[in-house]
């Protein structure tokens, strides 16, 4: 998964049915992303994706940063929880991709989409945050569906999805720093978690480094970082066109697409308690959602990502 912060301020070029349209397409492209990296993992190691779709995101977002006026966007405040930062983003991803080594697709976007519920946790343990009995019932709710989706004690629960469970604990981390650092430019953020990318591929992909089959194999795994970091440019521009309230419930069709991909590309299907564990996380996500921004009246940080 790909994460990358934002914190908008709309202007007045405002249209809604556009910035539906756009978060709902910047899902797709993170699934695919995601199928992608899920394919390559297959063959290859997995820090061997992240180091090559890091180098693919580098040779985007490079000529954006070197532009005039943007040296300025370079200046990092709080340089050690910046660092800590692109350490939770760096195994959050780690973390995705080797969990989807093993896991279908629904699985792992499961757990991953529970994050929201883990950051209003953590959020009354480290930033003080007050919330209500409703939220708090919601809370619940969202933990009884990923303990129904992690399946304890069945057969089919191992590794791979206590990987998952972890990198969505991780994603909500990563939630909470973007709230302690939203100061920080969205660019700089995502490009330092990109690069954090590169310095940790570089230095565990020699350790199980699978020759490259085809020159299109090596196009192939940086193209995920290109798809990426377009995934990202199209949720920003969604929530400059269009209130949160309206566009973020559409981060949930991530599960939709990876339904529709794990069945048609992979051949699978979900699992009873998968999808009931995601309707119970969803549910819990969105009524979380809708009551922070009606007690608070702000529009909330955004992370994307799968």
């Amino acid at each position: 998964m790909t994460s990358a912060s934002t914190r908008i301020d709309r202007t007045h070029d405002e249209n809604i049915p556009l910035g539906i349209g756009l978060m709902v397409l910047g899902m797709f492209m993170f699934s695919v992303n995601d199928v992608l990296g899920k394919w390559m993992v297959a063959t290859y190691a997995v820090a061997q994706l992240m180091l090559l779709r890091s180098v693919g995101a580098v040779m985007v977002m490079t000529p954006v940063l070197g532009r005039p006026g943007h040296a300025e966007m370079l200046r990092m405040p709080r340089p050690l929880l910046q660092a800590l930062r692109v350490v939770l983003a760096t195994a959050e991803s780690l973390c995705f991709y080797t969990a989807v080594v093993v896991l279908p697709l629904a699985d792992a976007f499961t757990y991953y989409l529970a994050g929201p519920i883990y950051v209003t946790v953590l959020a009354v343990i480290f930033l003080g945050e007050k919330v209500g009995w409703r939220r708090w019932l919601a809370v619940l709710v969202g933990f009884v569906g990923v303990v129904i989706a992690l399946q304890p004690g069945a057969g089919a629960f191992g590794w791979h999805a206590l990987i998952a469970f972890a990198g969505s604990l991780f994603y909500a981390a990563l939630m909470i720093l973007t709230r302690v650092l939203r100061g920080t430019s969205p660019t700089v953020m995502a490009a330092s978690q990109v690069w954090g990318g590169v310095l940790f591929g570089a230095l565990a992909a020699p350790v199980d480094w699978v020759p490259l089959a085809s020159v299109g194999d090596a196009l192939l795994l940086a193209l995920i970082g290109v798809i990426a970091v377009t995934a990202i440019v199209m949720v920003n521009r969604s929530l400059k066109l269009a209130p949160a309230s309206v566009v973020v419930p559409y981060q949930y069709t991530l599960i939709l697409w990876a339904v529709v991909f794990g069945y048609f590309v992979f051949g699978g299907i979900p699992t009873l308690p998968t999808m009931i564990g995601a309707l119970l996380i969803v549910a819990s996500g969105l009524f979380i959602f809708f009551r922070e921004n009606k007690v608070t009246k702000v529009e909330p940080d955004v992370v994307t990502g799968p």
